[in-house]
């Protein structure tokens, strides 16, 4: 069983159902996917949780793969506003959802091994190889990120993929300080961060399990859809998700999930006429 955890309101819908294909397209193991959602609609109105005829729909999609595959929602509404609400990062560089992966070890039943994924991500290979990675002495395990690591430190990681041992991560109290960290100090990064100075041990490895930047590379397990940084013709941004398929093509040059897309417009339509 391949434990994974993904984060997000009502609008990660379309990369939840995109990324779950492409997972479920290439794992033979059951894929066993919990989303934390909230809602926080206080700070804007579109702030409303994953509702339950999207998780559904995540259900029959990933179930057409492997019938003990299984998508769960977990609303953490109460923590999050018991712990964060007003707090110094709540208006982060992204969202308050980048926040609840934080409260991983709080939820009864949650497994000892557990991989979180940002929800702009698609598998290119089989999960597994990078799930059963051991993490055993390790809090978790993780992919330098990629502009950070020169900016900020040289072991400092992209938090989008987190391998996380949770009764290690129980034992260090990793998540504890983490949160602590979060209500006391701002931070530019502050999920990322806080989880990378309250470490205590990490495995740092190969840029295969989270590719920022060549969405061809060969070998790639775990490609990654974040913002990226240009420089020509002009220093700018670009940040195109997967579910931007148009996009991907033009700007990115990426083709290797053509087939995972398909079925993700293919399954989205069946999803809007059935709504």
């Amino acid at each position: 069983m391949v434990n994974i955890l993904l984060c997000g309101n009502e609008k990660v819908f379309d990369g939840a159902l995109s990324e779950l294909i492409s997972i479920t397209n290439k794992t033979k193991e059951p894929v066993n996917c919990y989303i934390f959602t909230m809602d926080v609609s206080r700070i804007k109105p579109e702030y409303t949780p994953i509702n339950d005829t999207q998780v559904e729909f995540l259900n029959k999609v990933v179930k057409t793969k492997n019938v003990e595959n299984k998508v769960t929602k977990v609303d953490v509404t109460d923590i999050y506003e018991k712990e964060f609400a007003n707090c110094k990062n709540e208006n982060a560089y992204c969202t308050p959802y980048t926040l609840l992966r934080l409260f991983a070890d709080m939820i009864p039943g949650i497994p000892d091994k557990l991989l979180y994924l940002d929800i702009d991500m698609m598998a290119a290979d089989d999960i597994s190889k990078l799930y059963h990675i051991d993490v055993e002495d390790y809090e978790y395990a993780a992919v330098k990120e990629k502009y950070g690591c020169w900016l900020i430190r040289p072991d400092y990681i992209n938090a989008g993929m987190l391998l996380l041992n949770m009764k290690k991560i129980k034992e260090t109290g990793l998540l504890e300080k983490a949160r602590k960290r979060i209500k006391e100090k701002k931070m530019l990064f502050a999920d990322q961060s806080a989880i990378f100075y309250s470490t205590t041990k990490k495995k740092l490895i190969p840029r295969i399990y989270n590719e920022q930047s060549k969405f061809n590379r060969n070998g790639t397990v775990i490609c990654h859809f974040c913002k990226r940084l240009m420089i020509l013709p002009y220093p700018h941004t670009e940040n195109y998700k997967q579910w931007h398929v148009d996009e991907i093509h033009k700007y990115l040059k990426c083709y290797h999930f053509d087939d995972d897309l398909k079925e993700y417009l293919d399954a989205k339509k069946d999803f809007l006429n059935v709504k």
